[in-house]
């Protein structure tokens, strides 16, 4: 079991509730135990301006809007987050083209390499310090 979530406080936006819940269990297998999810643009925006997160995983087409504005609020605020789609094109505009895209479906593996992903190229991980103050080093190894 990977560790790669430990302690980090995961969005997952995604409006297909069987596939919420297969994040869900693959997140907890990572040894993530703080998930927070939104099916909706609105719900998003609203957990966003009301929480902490770490990291999120964006479903790039949520019902007949897509995930662009929490992209924006996410990037606004230095959260590192992927996309997940199941298309080809996912429509983004080119502040969020070179953003990493996981194809569904996906297994673990792809999963993990995400978020590990995302994780060691943001410069601002947003750990929690450590007791002498400085933030926390990362072993993502």
């Amino acid at each position: 079991m990977s560790d790669i979530l430990s302690g980090r406080r995961v969005l997952v936006v995604e409006d297909e509730m069987i596939i919420l819940m297969a994040i869900e269990d693959m997140l907890a297998d990572l040894g993530c135990k703080d998930v927070t999810t939104a099916p909706s643009v609105a719900k998003a925006l609203a957990l966003i301006d009301a929480q902490s997160f770490d990291v999120a995983m964006l479903d790039a087409n949520l019902g007949k809007e897509t995930s662009e504005p929490v992209a924006d609020a996410l990037a606004a605020r230095n959260i590192p987050f992927f996309f997940a789609t199941g298309q080809r094109d996912i429509g983004t505009s080119d502040r969020h083209k070179g953003r990493k895209v996981l194809s569904k479906p996906f297994r673990m593996v792809d999963l993990e390499r995400s978020f590990r992903d995302v994780l060691s190229s943001e410069p601002n991980e947003r750990k929690s310090p450590e007791p002498g103050g400085e933030p926390a080093g990362d072993d993502l190894g």
